[in-house]
């Protein structure tokens, strides 16, 4: 049986309830590109008799579609009692052998009303693969290989409530080519995305604000001479069969185990990775509502800010004006601090909050009144717990967490004390914080980060005795001294003392010889001075 999250009173438990119930959101957005296409199609009329005539489909499919294909829902209920068995047969070979996308479609629309009519039809389909030993997926699954966008994303929601509401669990196999779809349609929607953003003409202003008409205009040459109506009309479908592909995720993602199935195609980095990226608020919400599912679960609540969830979600707060995206972050953020069995990563969520000037967001949403009483639970529950990681947290903790977040600056810990008394805890966890450091030069464009990381490098080489060894076998110093030819003045300034430091064979010996040099000094002027009186 699908475990979801409806058993249990976790917090804002009823935003799932209503936000996913039934797709009641979905069936309201008669604006959608999705839903007003389904709505033209159920206004078409196939003429099944001519599939019959030309031995297209057989005898008792035809009877059976033409029974069902009426607008009166009683006879059709009345159909699916004597006839379940040849409902499935008659759909599943229909969606096999049709060839006609027009026809598909009206097919898939069929299949979705009925399913959205009556959760428990969805049993339908697979009492009649378990009778016949087949896969209930395949017929839908090869249809997510088609060309034409509304086929593929009504063929997806089908499966993704045939997924959630049967008792039965999709197969692993199955599930990985599913959700891996629907991460590339994730990743491909945001390509479309950035391509739009980036296809206008030069000769905007930098900051003026362009409309989307005019992004759209600018990129007609490269939609291959659309017409301004087809390639609005192409954004639009664009934008909403994200915005489809998303609604998918919120179901499956409801049921832990398909939770830990997305996660191992990769799924988080690929939400984070669009979120980065510019999308509209309704987008933003769906996939942050989908990272606040994936939080209920503790293990994915421990592991979830690996990925930078914290940065992103901060960046995402501090710039929402739609309640809906404040919300959904807040809830996130709660979990993250609430569902964690280890409370040492709690701890650790907290710091990163703190880190990423959440804080700071808390105190201006303290003063704005919301309809969601929710909200304001949420702000009062994060002041409190984030106030008291601020009381709790030493130098070391600031370090780390500042590290991990990637986003380093000239914070106070940046100081010869630190590093003097904590040099040697970045050998902790198989150098943990020092690989990320030495990531952090490998990858970063920021010259900030550049900056920073290449001088604690330096100050932990000149303050742990092997420092520079480590730092070596680590491939640290190749890419320190590779910034000696940085566009940016003040990081090759930094790279050039860090490499200055590692040239140093051994800090405390050189340190030692000082001392010992100063003091030969001393005693040597002392005893001439003695000898001298007692001649």
């Amino acid at each position: 049986m699908a475990s979801n999250l409806t058993a249990g009173a976790d917090h804002n438990i009823k935003d799932i309830i209503t936000s996913l119930d039934d797709d009641k959101t979905d069936m309201l957005a008669a604006t959608s590109v999705l839903q007003q296409r389904a709505t033209d199609i159920r206004n078409q009329h196939v003429n099944w008799l001519s599939y019959l005539q030309s031995q297209m489909i057989s005898q008792e499919d035809y009877d059976f579609i033409v029974a069902f294909d009426v607008p009166d829902s009683a006879k059709r209920e009345e159909l699916l009692l004597k006839n379940r068995n040849q409902c499935a047969q008659t759909f599943l070979n229909l969606l096999g052998h049709v060839s006609k996308d027009q026809t598909l479609q009206y097919i898939l629309v069929l299949v979705d009303d009925m399913l959205q009519e009556n959760r428990s039809r969805v049993e339908i389909f697979h009492e009649y693969a378990n009778k016949k030993k087949e896969s209930v997926w395949g017929p839908f699954l090869n249809l997510l290989n088609r060309q034409d966008g509304f086929i593929t994303n009504m063929t997806s929601k089908i499966i993704g409530k045939i997924a959630c509401w049967s008792h039965t669990l999709m197969e692993r196999s199955d599930l990985h080519f599913y959700l891996t779809w629907l991460k590339d349609q994730l990743k491909m929607q945001e390509h479309k995305c950035k391509m739009a953003c980036s296809a206008g003409p030069s000769n905007f202003p930098k900051k003026e604000k362009r409309s989307c008409i005019d992004i759209i205009r600018g990129a007609n040459s490269i939609l291959f001479g659309m017409s301004l109506e087809d390639a609005t009309r192409l954004a639009q479908e664009n934008n909403e069969y994200i915005q489809s592909v998303a609604r998918c995720l919120q179901m499956m993602l409801r049921i832990d185990e398909y939770r830990f199935a997305f996660v191992s195609v990769d799924g988080i980095s690929t939400l984070l990775s669009v979120l980065s990226g510019r999308v509209n608020f309704q987008v933003q919400y769906q996939l942050i509502f989908c990272l606040w599912v994936l939080t209920f679960n503790p293990l994915l609540a421990e592991k979830m800010n690996k990925f930078n969830v914290i940065p992103i979600l901060a960046d995402i707060l501090s710039d929402s004006v739609k309640e809906k995206v404040t919300r959904i972050i807040l809830a996130v953020f709660r979990n993250l601090i609430e569902k964690p069995e280890d409370q040492q990563v709690s701890k650790e969520h907290c710091i990163a909050m703190v880190q990423c000037k959440v804080l700071k967001q808390l105190a201006i949403l303290e003063q704005r009144k919301f309809d969601d009483e929710d909200v304001t639970g949420d702000v009062e529950f994060l002041t409190e717990k984030l106030q008291s990681s601020v009381q709790d947290l030493s130098s070391f903790d600031e370090y780390s967490t500042e590290v991990k977040s990637g986003r380093l600056e000239w914070s106070p810990v940046h100081k010869s004390k630190f590093w003097r008394e904590n040099a040697q805890r970045l050998n902790e966890k198989n150098y943990e914080l020092l690989r990320i450091l030495i990531h952090l030069l490998e990858t970063s464009k920021d010259p900030l980060v550049l900056s920073v990381a290449s001088f604690d490098i330096g100050e932990y080489v000149r303050h742990y005795p092997r420092g520079k060894h480590i730092i070596e076998q680590l491939g640290g110093k190749q890419l320190v001294m590779h910034l000696l030819g940085h566009e940016d003045p003040n990081v090759r300034y930094e790279a050039l003392l860090a490499v200055q430091k590692l040239m140093v064979h051994n800090w405390e010996y050189l340190g030692r010889q000082l001392e010992k040099e100063q003091s030969t000094d001393k005693s040597t002027s002392k005893g001439g001075a003695a000898v001298t009186g007692k001649a």
